[in-house]
C-alpha cells in the first residue's frame, strides 16, 4: 500500500540558530521539539516514534529519548548523513501506517560552531584518497563542479549565481544567519578553497536544531495548524566514498526523485517551490537535473541570472537555504521545515503564492545518499 496522503506533519520549529553558546545539541534538538509540539498542540506524553540521527552521538535514539524524558515505543537512528531526517519522514509514515507508533517526532541538534567549526564525523580516512589529502568533505564536492564544468561547460559565474540567489532569499528571512548584500564578484573573488569553489561556495557553520511532528492524515485534520501531507518519497545511495561515484556529474537523486515522484503521482512541473540540499554551490545544479526540472547538463544555465531567486521562474531554497540561512552539521530536517511552512503560507516576505506543491530533498556524505519528498496541501490529495 502506497503511504501517500496517509500522514502529514503537523507541527515545526527550529531552535535557535547562528552561534548558541553554552548549549549542547541534545540542549538544541530539545528547544525545537519544545517548540514543534507547541505548534503541532500535541503534548510530548503522546509521542511514541522517535526519528534522529547525530554525528554527537552514537546511540542517538537512545541519548535523544532520555533527554526529552520519552519512552517511545519505536525508535529510528538511521544516519545515512544530511538526508537522514528526509528518509525518516519515509520511515515515520511506514510505521504509523503499519501501527507501530501513531506520533512520530523528527528531531535533531548540533553545536558545529561553537565546537569550532570542526565536522564531527565517526568515518575513518579512505585509505584510496588519503594520500591526495583531500580537505573533506570540500574537495570532493569540489571535484565534481570541476567534472560538471569540464563536461557541459557550466561556469564558476553560474555557480556563484546560485550562492547569490540563496541570499537574496535569506534577505527576507529574520532566521537567516547571513543576510547582508552578496554579488557574483564577490563570490568569485572570495578566498579558494578548494578549485574551483571559494569561500562563498560553502555553506555556513552554524549552531542549530529543527524538529518535525508527523502523524495520520485522519489525526492531522483534528489539529489546530493547517496540516502538510506528505505525497511521495523516495531514497537512494550511489556510493559512499567520492572515488567509487559511478559518475560524477549523476548524483542517486536520479532515483530518488523518480521514486518520490512516481509515488505521489507528480511531475516536476507540478513542484510551485524547491527545497535543496545546498552545502555547497554545484549541488542545487546536479539536483534540479537528476530531479528533472531541466536536463543533464543544462543545470548552469537553469541557475543562472536570477532563475531560481525571489522573483525568478523556480523559487529554489526559499529559507537562504544552507548557504545563508543556517546549516549546522546535517541540513535536510530544515529543507522539510521551509517546506511545509511555504504549503501553510506562514514565510511573510518570502512566501510564494499559491504554493500547493513543495518539494524537500536531502543529501548525505559526498553526494552519496540522496532522499526527495514532496509534500501537498488538502486540496492535492
Amino acid at each position: 500500500m502506497s503511504p501517500r496522503g496517509t500522514t502529514a506533519v503537523v507541527g515545526v520549529a527550529e531552535s535557535d540558530l547562528g552561534e548558541v553558546p553554552g548549549m549542547s545539541p541534545l540542549d538544541l534538538a530539545g528547544q525545537a521539539a519544545v517548540r514543534a509540539l507547541a505548534d503541532a498542540g500535541i503534548p510530548k506524553s503522546e509521542v511514541d516514534g522517535l526519528f534522529t540521527a547525530s554525528s554527537y552521538y552514537p546511540m542517538s535514539g537512545m541519548d535523544t529519548a532520555e533527554y526529552l524524558g520519552i519512552r517511545p515505543s519505536y525508535v529510528d537512528g538511521s544516519t545515512i548523513g544530511g538526508s537522514s531526517f528526509v528518509s525518516h519522514l519515509l520511515h515515520a509514515a511506514a510505521a504509523i501506517g503499519a501501527g507501530l507508533c501513531t506520533t512520530a517526532l523528527i528531531v535533531y541538534g548540533s553545536t558545529q560552531r561553537s565546537d569550532g567549526g570542526r565536522l564531527v564525523s565517526p568515518s575513518k580516512p579512505n585509505p584510496y584518497e588519503a594520500p591526495y589529502r583531500p580537505r573533506y568533505p570540500i574537495s570532493m564536492y569540489a571535484l565534481a563542479a570541476a567534472r560538471h564544468m569540464h563536461e557541459f561547460g557550466t561556469t564558476r559565474e553560474q555557480l556563484a549565481d546560485v550562492a547569490v540567489a540563496a541570499r537574496q532569499w535569506a534577505r527576507l528571512n529574520p532566521a537567516a544567519f547571513a543576510r547582508e548584500p552578496l554579488t557574483r564578484q564577490d563570490v568569485l573573488s572570495s578566498r579558494m578553497i578548494s578549485d574551483p569553489l571559494t569561500a562563498l561556495d560553502c555553506c555556513l557553520v552554524t549552531d542549530g536544531g529543527g524538529a518535525v511532528v508527523v502523524t495520520g492524515a485522519d489525526r492531522a485534520r483534528r489539529s489546530p495548524g493547517r496540516p502538510v501531507f506528505l505525497l511521495g518519497a523516495g531514497e537512494a545511495t550511489s556510493h559512499r566514498s567520492i572515488s567509487a561515484m559511478p559518475d560524477l556529474t549523476t548524483t542517486a537523486a536520479v532515483d530518488s526523485g523518480a521514486r518520490a515522484f512516481r509515488m505521489a503521482g507528480l511531475r516536476p512541473s507540478d513542484v510551485d517551490v524547491v527545497e535543496l540540499y545546498d552545502a555547497f554551490t554545484i549541488n542545487p545544479v546536479l539536483f534540479l537535473e537528476d530531479l528533472g526540472f531541466c536536463a543533464k547538463g543544462e543545470g548552469g544555465g537553469f541557475v543562472a541570472d536570477g532563475r531560481i531567486a525571489p522573483g525568478g521562474a523556480l523559487p529554489v531554497n526559499t529559507n537562504g537555504g544552507g548557504l545563508s540561512y543556517c546549516h549546522p552539521g546535517m541540513y535536510g530536517i530544515f529543507s522539510i521545515i521551509e517546506a511545509v511552512r511555504q504549503l501553510r503560507g506562514e514565510c511573510g516576505p518570502r512566501q510564494v503564492d499559491g504554493a500547493e506543491v513543495a518539494l524537500a530533498h536531502g543529501n548525505g556524505g559526498v553526494l552519496s545518499s540522496q532522499v526527495t519528498a514532496l509534500f501537498g496541501t488538502e486540496g492535492t490529495l
